[in-house]
């Protein structure tokens, strides 16, 4: 059984308010007929039926002030109460406090460990590995850990090949901001049937969306509404071509922010954990209220 790990960086469960919170705003008819004709908003209760799971989990985690990015994802991918180990919560980018728990130990470092095949499936443009050879960009806590467990990065060859997909699920990006006029693009549909396609290959696959997190930070009511559209969309394409007996998809995130654009900052809401697949597989996953379960429950699933 496979598990594709998919990150939405900055996304929590926010108030019934389309004023503030894209996910009331926006019609996502995909998602929302999975979960019941509801929005994903704070006022939805929990769900388990025969399509999905859903659950609210803490992202503070005991400790005082406002979740953060570096931290958050060291916790899902260690298990490990990282914020209360250190006394605060810690990002964007980690601290070397925080980067030495992704020096071993991570659920990479496991499915290796294991002979399982692993893979962030995003692609990297050339400007990317520059800055971080250069030292003018840290690694984020996700392609660290990555790294650290001896797993290359893929890079615009790799997209080119067919071989990962843009973080922005379409490839638009690499068009608009990175200067490759030839690179693929795909219709959201599309987008999400290749990403099922990719995630088939390993055992354990991680996607890693980050523009959710940004378009929080920007307040930027259209660009989140334009996100979560594309989104429902790839979502549909991906469950289009993922059957239960492939294994799980995991769908969660490191901390609130896009569900509240009143505010800049991150928020303390809890975030969703949406899990697709078989529903007795699901049952591993439900009983997780915080942030440091999600990761053993993986490593269980994956028998690693």
């Amino acid at each position: 059984m496979k598990l594709l790990f998919l990150f939405l960086d900055g996304i929590g469960l926010g108030e019934d308010n389309p004023e503030i919170n894209p996910f009331a705003k926006t019609s996502m008819p995909y998602l929302e007929s999975l979960l019941g004709n509801k929005k994903l908003t704070k006022s939805i209760e929990s769900v388990d039926n025969e399509f999905v799971s859903l659950h609210a989990v803490d992202p503070n985690l005991g400790v005082k002030g406002l979740p953060q990015s570096a931290t958050g994802q060291a916790v899902l991918l260690t298990g490990i109460n990282i914020p209360k180990e250190l006394g605060y919560h810690y990002g964007p980018k980690p601290n070397p406090e925080t980067a030495k728990y992704l020096e071993a130990d991570t659920i990479f470092h496991k499915v290796i460990k294991a002979d399982k095949k692993t893979a962030l499936l995003n692609a990297y443009p050339p400007r990317y590995f520059d800055g971080i050879d250069s030292g003018k960009r840290l690694y984020s806590s996700i392609p660290l850990a990555l790294t650290n467990a001896g797993v290359s990065l893929f890079t615009h060859e790799d997209y080119f090949a067919g071989k990962a997909l843009s973080a922005d699920f379409t490839g638009q990006g690499w068009h608009d901001f990175l200067n490759f006029p030839n690179a693929p693009i795909f219709d959201p549909h599309t987008a999400g049937i290749k990403l099922a396609q990719l995630a088939k290959e390993y055992d354990f696959s991680f996607f890693e969306y980050w523009a959710s997190d940004y378009a929080g930070h920007k307040q930027d009511m259209d660009s989140a509404v334009e996100q979560l559209e594309t989104f429902d969309a790839v979502l549909a394409g991906l469950l289009s071509s993922w059957r239960s007996e492939d294994g799980l998809i995991l769908l969660t995130s490191d901390h609130g922010n896009m569900e509240d654009l009143s505010t800049r900052k991150h928020t303390a809401n809890q975030v969703p954990l949406l899990l697709f697949g078989d529903k007795e597989s699901r049952k591993e996953f439900n009983q997780i209220k915080q942030l440091t379960e999600i990761a053993p429950a993986i490593e269980k699933f994956l028998e690693i």
